[in-house]
């Protein structure tokens, strides 16, 4: 099968047409990938920005949804046909190690799910049969932006209506948890990047304020819209700047600040030691405490019944063979989150 490699970081991906797959073992399932997306932490794999890299080659991704091929002994979660969410997020099921492929008697690992390969082997709790009603396309999202982003507003922070709200990046994670946001009602909703672009997007998605990060006013200008700091920050930028800053507009005497990015290896943030002791508070976030059996038919529902503009987050779409231009597009901030096509043609909308 073609898939994309990463064999020394640092270095483009490299795609490859004749990867071969293990026979499965207890609680594995092999499915066609119909769809994947595309995040940061492949960029930061591949660059080599998330500590040493000691299972290269290697496979990538996380996010996708695909078709269930053929199970493996004790799986008893989905059936052959099904078409399934994947994502890095453990729910029900075996936790079974990922496969081990071969390249031409060279030894390619996987970790429980990957998803840049025509075909991939992963694990039973990695895996979620999708609910109907949403494109393909679009659940993708389902792996990792949506339940991280929407998550991480619905299971930690459980905003107040009229309150002020602010978002830090406007990658896929933080137009995820804008969009979610508009749903409690907020008094200011305030969307913060680098992009013009990016921010002109979250005004149509309902930010009721942009700030460009690059001005060097906009903490002031945020914190005196807000009459001192916002009740609650998101971050999802992905700098230690950009959690800082977060922290920064997070007012005191309860104000929450949560960050869902994950800098660069062995970088630390810097935090002002007095302004917990007045009353901010700052948590991280493990894939917006989600848990993908409940969450994702909650999040279906949710974009049903709120007709949720998901298709805005979806920049671009890239064959398999364009993937380094699609890392390249994300890492010079082009695109929101791209959509990698690899099967079309099991997509029924296809073949309608």
């Amino acid at each position: 099968m073609k898939a994309a490699v990463l064999f020394k970081t640092g270095e483009p991906l490299r795609v490859i047409d004749n990867l071969v797959a293990p026979t499965l073992i207890r609680g594995q399932i092999k499915v066609d990938i119909i769809y994947t997306g595309l995040c940061h932490s492949q960029l930061m794999e591949a660059k080599g920005l998330r500590g040493e890299d000691k299972y290269l080659p290697h496979l990538l991704g996380h996010e996708a949804v695909a078709k269930v091929k053929e199970i493996g002994p004790q799986v008893s979660k989905v059936a052959i046909g099904d078409i399934v969410v994947l994502g890095w997020i453990k729910g029900e099921g075996i936790d079974a190690p990922g496969g081990i492929y071969t390249y031409n008697d060279i030894k390619i690992n996987a970790g429980s799910v990957t998803t840049f390969s025509e075909e991939s082997i992963v694990s039973e709790n990695r895996v979620v049969k999708l609910p109907e009603g949403m494109p393909l396309q679009l659940a993708i999202l389902l792996g990792c932006a949506l339940p991280t982003g929407a998550g991480l507003v619905l299971n930690q922070l459980k905003p107040k209506e009229d309150t002020n709200i602010a978002i830090f990046g406007l990658g896929g994670i933080g137009l995820s948890a804008l969009i979610t946001t508009t749903l409690f009602k907020p008094n200011k909703l305030i969307a913060v990047d680098i992009e013009p672009e990016k921010l002109e997007l979250a005004k149509a998605l309902g930010a009721t304020h942009c700030f460009n990060a690059n001005s060097p006013t906009y903490l002031e200008e945020i914190k005196e819209l807000t009459s001192g700091g916002c009740d609650y920050t998101v971050e999802a930028g992905g700098t230690c700047r950009s959690i800082e800053a977060a922290f920064e507009v997070t007012k005191e005497q309860g104000g929450e600040c949560i960050f869902a990015s994950h800098p660069k290896e062995g970088e630390k943030i810097s935090l002002e030691p007095h302004a917990f002791h007045r009353g901010k508070k700052i948590s991280g976030s493990w894939g917006g405490n989600s848990y993908p059996d409940s969450d994702i038919p909650k999040l279906v529902n949710l974009y049903k019944e709120h007709n949720l503009p998901l298709d805005k987050l979806l920049s671009a779409s890239y064959s398999l063979d364009d993937i380094n231009n699609a890392l390249n597009d994300l890492d010079e901030r082009k695109i929101t989150r791209a959509l990698i096509s690899i099967n079309p043609q099991l997509d029924p909308i296809n073949n309608s």
